[in-house]
């Protein structure tokens, strides 16, 4: 079976980001497709991922990443968010992360949390002024639709539950389905990307093989994860 569930990881630990190391994922995809165009982002957000994932395959190494006061908020507020979703909706189960590939190559996926058989959540932190604006367009935020749908794609889950939640305003729940036409330009650019991928990948295999002993190697010096 192609879909892989990967329920012990525990996401943001070491083992989730092992598991992660080299791999195209839901929450990257946008920084090879244009949401606006659904056509592959041949720019320099494109290729900065690329050479990010190339040096992970090198280096079976993850950076640790920025993060930001709105991120950790957004931690905490998953936590609350996905209390009262399990209140009034229906109970999650915890999954640490998903893959698949029947494609011929690999696209991952971390869920908020899985609902039965066929769901899942995807719960966003919004400062306020997001929220009113997502309670009144009644729908969820384009910046967004990349991401769930690649989850459909990995997951082949039926549905997911968009769960917006601001502290001290009303959580806004909106379901969102497989959108057939999204997720097609999504494999075409996945498979783009997989190409150039794999291409550079043997380029620098190549070039390493022919300078010899003209390398100097280096010992890697581990940099906590910064945050603000």
């Amino acid at each position: 079976m192609p879909v892989k569930y990967h329920q012990d990881l525990i996401q943001g630990s070491d083992d989730w980001l092992a598991a992660r190391c080299g791999l195209l994922t839901a929450s990257e995809m946008k920084l090879i497709i244009s949401p606006a165009k659904l056509a592959y982002a041949n720019n320099d957000k494109e290729r900065a991922h690329l050479y990010d994932l190339l040096s992970q395959r090198i280096t079976k190494y993850v950076e640790p990443a920025y993060i930001s006061s709105d991120m950790l908020r957004g931690l905490d507020d998953e936590i609350d968010a996905k209390h009262l979703y399990e209140k009034h909706y229906s109970k999650v189960q915890d999954m640490g992360f998903i893959t698949n590939d029947k494609w011929g190559f690999t696209l991952g996926y971390s869920p908020d949390g899985l609902i039965g058989n066929d769901g899942a959540i995807e719960i966003k932190g919004r400062r306020q002024k997001y929220q009113v604006e997502t309670i009144l367009s009644g729908k969820m935020p384009d910046d967004y639709l990349i991401q769930v749908q690649t989850g459909f794609l990995v997951s082949e889950r039926k549905w997911c539950d968009f769960i917006s939640y601001c502290g001290g305003m009303p959580m806004l729940v909106l379901r969102v389905y497989p959108d057939q036409k999204v997720m097609d330009a999504i494999l075409e650019a996945a498979k783009i990307f997989h190409d150039k991928l794999t291409k550079a990948e043997k380029e620098y295999s190549a070039w390493i093989e022919g300078q010899g002993d003209k390398l100097i190697k280096t010992e890697r010096r581990i940099i906590e994860e910064i945050t603000c």
